[in-house]
């Protein structure tokens, strides 16, 4: 029956895991097959069609899956490729865009400071968020390049990811922003770091609550959950060597037990 088939999520690398962790925390009973695209991480520094290519070939492996919805967690991809995938697959499809909108909501004195990859910076969709939601207040764009390799080799903590973050931080407190916009899938596992730098009056928004969220709002509208007595289970791949991407996986989805298989894509 389609309601047992599982939800595919797919990113470039290990980010997309922050979205999966919610997603898993709203749908404990779902099947959740995730696709670390980790031997063409990061997309952000490629062109708009390269990614593509990737995100018709991912999809295309969670769909010989049986996935009876697609996540792209990955605001860099959601961009370059979303259209194409729903005009592609007759299957539900769920993308990501930064938090521009509830930070416009949390902000007390009209400054946001929005981190992410060039390649979502310089895009169409977030140029519309911008647009739509940006009237009355003041967005900073910061890319920040660098951070999502820091995330990929499991150095979140490592002194090079507070520098790094130091670079970006630092002209958008300057600019006195109040509110900061995590607009990568990667850096919710910066989050500490983030937050420790900018300070405690400052708040730190990211997309994976809203993007699980509307997973379960699709899932409802087409009949495709599965009986919540069930215990769903994940399954984790990569394009990568699984020995290169399995520990961090370990380490970012917390689960000493994680095993990730590879896949020739």
């Amino acid at each position: 029956m389609p309601f047992e088939d599982p939800v595919g999520i797919f990113d470039s690398g290990v980010g997309g895991l922050s979205v999966m962790r919610e997603v898993r925390r709203l749908l404990p009973a779902e099947d959740l097959v995730y696709f670390a695209d980790s031997a063409h991480c990061p997309y952000g520094l490629k062109p708009p069609g390269v990614i593509r290519a990737r995100a018709f070939a991912v999809s295309e492996f969670l769909v010989a899956r049986g996935a009876k919805l697609l996540v792209i967690a990955s605001n860099t991809t959601s961009i370059a490729a979303l259209d194409a995938l729903r005009s592609r697959y007759d299957l539900p499809i769920v993308g990501i865009e930064p938090a521009v909108k509830p930070a416009v909501a949390a902000t007390r004195n009209g400054r946001i400071g929005v981190l992410a990859t060039g390649v979502t910076l310089a895009g169409d969709r977030f140029n519309s968020l911008v647009e739509r939601f940006g009237n009355g207040v003041e967005i900073y764009p910061q890319a920040c390049p660098g951070l999502v390799e820091l995330v990929e080799s499991g150095g979140c903590n490592k002194p090079e990811a507070e520098n790094l973050l130091k670079t970006y931080l630092t002209p958008l407190l300057a600019r006195d922003v109040d509110t900061i916009v995590l607009g990568c899938t990667h850096y919710p596992f910066l989050r500490p770091v983030v937050e420790r730098l900018a300070g405690k009056n400052i708040s730190v928004i990211d997309s994976g609550r809203a993007v699980a969220q509307q997973v379960v709002r699709v899932l409802k509208k087409h009949g495709l959950l599965r009986h919540p007595t069930l215990k769903g289970k994940e399954y984790f791949f990569t394009s990568s060597e699984p020995g290169v991407v399995e520990p961090v996986v370990r380490l970012l989805w917390g689960d000493p037990g994680v095993v990730v298989e590879r896949a020739a894509i």
